[in-house]
């Protein structure tokens, strides 16, 4: 072997022939590709008047959802992509958006993703890679752009806003007494308007902290009534009074560790996996079987997903009829109550919620037993408890863990989006929507090569 190196001239221009040096099936083309035959027609009238030409709308797309599918999500970091990266560079055309341009593009058309997620789905009907029959559901905790220490409960509202009133009179009496400053530097005036603005900030909270509390009680209280006549009726139906304690009614007003979140009042402090409380989101997907596209989602405030199967519903039926129709909507036991089977029957899907944590070592008699015939009632939960326990029922639950949960895989651990950059209940929808948007070109990509 020689030993004569290669020279390296680093001050010599260098030409990025960018179109050689990215493969036919990148996924930067791929997406490229995709954005050109989207509608974004809305996005565009919304430029008008005068001043400098902005970046197109359609390059604006590409390199936000190519960031997202990759892991770059902030503006700086995109911004710094298109000098660096050979796919950036190809999705811009060897333009440099600054952050600043790619910061408010990304609020100002967050509305607008909702659509372009449904145009998506089409393209990848068009591409015959998906055509709806079941569906799984399952939700995820997403980290809010938010501290759980920079908060207020109710109980420390409470104790603060007592001392501090306590404060404010005894500086007023020393006012009061002529002793404006007493003691050296320490100025009255500014100390009792300094307690008051934090008194009226404490008054805020409180206020929010009542006004959950209020839509809490309401929302348990038909929960606790709706209850009272399911065992009402079984009493009936029996002749006798039911064994056991009855539901306890819920408590109005707000608990003491009910909190309000200073950088993002929006978002909520909720259990999540492996224990302990964050500040997050509920973040929601429904997946099709088939494709394993997401083809539902929304962000929810609520800590358990009871209450996210029916916003699911409704996101499912204003979806393009062309799609086809969800036949089975699977879900764990958190989705599951009454309300719910009774609200999938409703809308004409079969549901298949858990009623309850299976055992992972189930024996041989309980995996193989006949479940019978199936049972002439018209109580849906008996039906779909019933549907449960055949071998057709068992076999289409356990495929959703493999179709929904990797998704929230992927999403957290291969993109790397745990948490999210966007404040506020509204952007953060939109951020969600975008995420999965990316999600969605990442396994089309592959579904299309």
């Amino acid at each position: 072997m020689s030993n004569q190196f290669i020279p390296i001239e680093r001050d010599k221009p260098v030409v990025i022939p960018v179109q050689e040096w990215l493969a036919e099936d990148h996924l930067a083309r791929f997406i490229v590709a995709i954005v050109e035959s989207l509608d974004v027609t809305p996005l565009e009238a919304a430029y008008g008047g005068g001043g400098s030409a902005p970046y197109p709308p359609k390059m604006m797309l590409a390199l936000l959802f190519y960031g997202y599918a990759t892991g770059l999500f902030s503006s700086r970091a995109l911004e710094q992509a298109t000098y660096e990266l050979i796919p950036v560079i190809y999705i811009t055309g060897n333009t440099h958006p600054d952050h600043n341009s790619i910061n408010t593009f990304r609020k100002r058309f967050l509305g607008e993703l909702k659509g372009l997620f449904v145009q998506i789905l089409l393209r990848a009907y068009a591409l015959e890679v998906l055509q709806l029959g079941n569906l799984s559901l399952d939700g995820s905790k997403v980290h809010a752009n938010a501290s759980k220490h920079k908060a207020m409960s109710w109980d420390y509202a409470n104790r603060l806003e007592e001392q501090l009133q306590a404060e404010v009179e005894a500086l007023l009496q020393q006012a009061e007494a002529g002793n404006t400053e007493p003691v050296p530097g320490l100025k009255v005036a500014d100390e009792v308007a300094l307690r008051q603005a934090r008194l009226q900030q404490i008054g805020e909270v409180k206020a929010e902290l009542e006004a959950r509390a209020q839509a809490r009680y309401a929302q348990e209280q038909a929960a606790y009534e709706a209850q009272l006549a399911e065992r009402r009726a079984k009493e009936q139906a029996r002749g006798r009074k039911l064994g056991g304690r009855p539901p306890k009614p819920p408590e109005p007003g707000p608990q003491g560790k009910d909190q309000v979140n200073f950088t993002d009042p929006e978002s909520r402090i909720m259990p999540v996996s492996g224990g302990g409380f964050e500040q997050t989101y509920n973040a929601q997907a429904g997946v099709d079987h088939g494709s394993r596209l997401i083809v539902e989602n929304h962000v929810s405030q609520n800590p358990n997903d009871k209450q996210e199967l029916q916003p699911a519903l409704d996101n499912l039926s204003q979806l393009p009829q062309k799609l086809g129709q969800v036949e089975h909507l699977l879900a764990d036991n958190g989705y599951f109550s009454e309300a719910n089977v009774k609200a999938c029957e409703h809308a004409t899907l079969t549901p298949l919620l858990a009623t309850g944590r299976a055992v992972h070592h189930p024996t041989l008699e309980e995996r193989f037993a006949d479940p019978g015939k199936a049972p002439d009632t018209a109580d849906p939960v008996v039906r779909m408890e019933h549907r449960l326990q055949t071998p057709e029922g068992k076999a289409l639950y356990a495929k959703r863990k493999s179709t929904v949960e990797p998704v929230f895989g992927i999403i957290k651990h291969v993109m790397g989006f745990r948490h999210f950059l966007l404040r506020g209940l509204q952007a953060v929808q939109g951020e969600w929507n975008l995420v999965c948007i990316a999600y969605n070109l990442k396994r089309l990509h592959v579904l299309a090569g």
